[in-house]
């Protein structure tokens, strides 16, 4: 006799396979113009300094550049299982057994990312900003929290533009270790993903 659940629970782990992809796609794309830009940065900084006028800001903007590639492609990296992993114990294990380790590690790292999302709830604070009018002076004064304040040194960019992408990340992390997950636990077949020629990576790296 069917699980007259067994529709429900389709339904919101299609969507959470479907809502990994789409974020996925969105990290190819951010990838790939990352890297273009991070080439081109590159590029100017060699030109500029050969020619004796150096431009100070393109040494900060490429670090930053280097920052955002590599949190874009660890999360990328999330759902298409390029994670190391220990395998000393699962080798050990029955097929089965081996398949609910997984599964408990994947949960695991479904708990960080959800960790990290509350931290960076708390960090940020956008409840406690907006009730300031988002004057970032008068919340820094009250709360002690100069996020809002802070410029980097040349660019001279809002600090909580640039570490953004500490919270982009963890939505990133979560939802593809939540589709790891489902598909961990059986209760939907493994997603084909395109866009990244890679082969067998979970085989490759593990």
């Amino acid at each position: 006799m069917q699980d007259p659940a067994a529709p429900t629970r389709q339904g919101w782990a299609r969507w959470v396979q479907q809502a990994s992809g789409a974020i996925l796609a969105l990290e190819r794309l951010a990838l790939m113009g990352l890297m273009g830009l991070l080439t081109l940065l590159i590029l100017l900084n060699v030109v500029t300094r050969y020619t004796g006028m150096p431009l100070y800001w393109v040494d900060e903007a490429s670090v930053y550049t280097v920052v955002w590639l590599c949190f874009v492609g660890a999360s990328a990296m999330t759902r298409l299982r390029l994670d190391f992993a220990v395998t000393l114990l699962t080798d050990w294990l029955s097929e089965r057994n081996a398949r609910r380790v997984k599964a408990l590690a994947t949960f695991g790292v479904l708990l960080f990312g959800l960790a990290l999302l509350t931290m960076c709830w708390v960090w940020m604070d956008p409840v406690g900003i907006a009730r300031y009018g988002f004057d970032a002076k008068a919340y820094a004064a009250d709360s002690f929290n100069f996020l809002y304040t802070e410029r980097t040194q040349t660019l001279n960019w809002p600090s909580w533009a640039v570490q953004l992408v500490l919270p982009l990340f963890g939505i990133g992390f979560t939802v593809h270790a939540a589709a790891n997950l489902v598909e961990d636990l059986g209760l939907r077949p493994r997603a084909e993903i395109r866009g990244f020629d890679l082969g067998n990576a979970e085989e490759t790296v593990n």
